[in-house]
């Protein structure tokens, strides 16, 4: 991963860990926690691509090797 997809990563990382945090509260709302679900899937599904995209970097540098 480039330096900048790298900080991405890892800033998706962490807002899914604050979602988390939110989720963990006990005076939450449903619908608090329905729309912090929700963003928190979209953010592990980006971070997820993100390591696909670098896997598959990975793979086509070692297939010209």
């Amino acid at each position: 991963m480039s330096e900048q997809t790298t900080e991405d990563f890892e800033v998706r990382l962490e807002k899914a860990k604050t979602i988390l945090e939110q989720l963990m509260n006990p005076e939450i709302t449903l619908s608090d926690s329905v729309k912090a679900y929700d963003a928190g899937m979209k953010e592990l599904q980006a971070a997820q691509k993100m390591l696909e995209n670098a896997q598959l970097q990975v793979e086509t540098i070692k297939k010209g090797e």
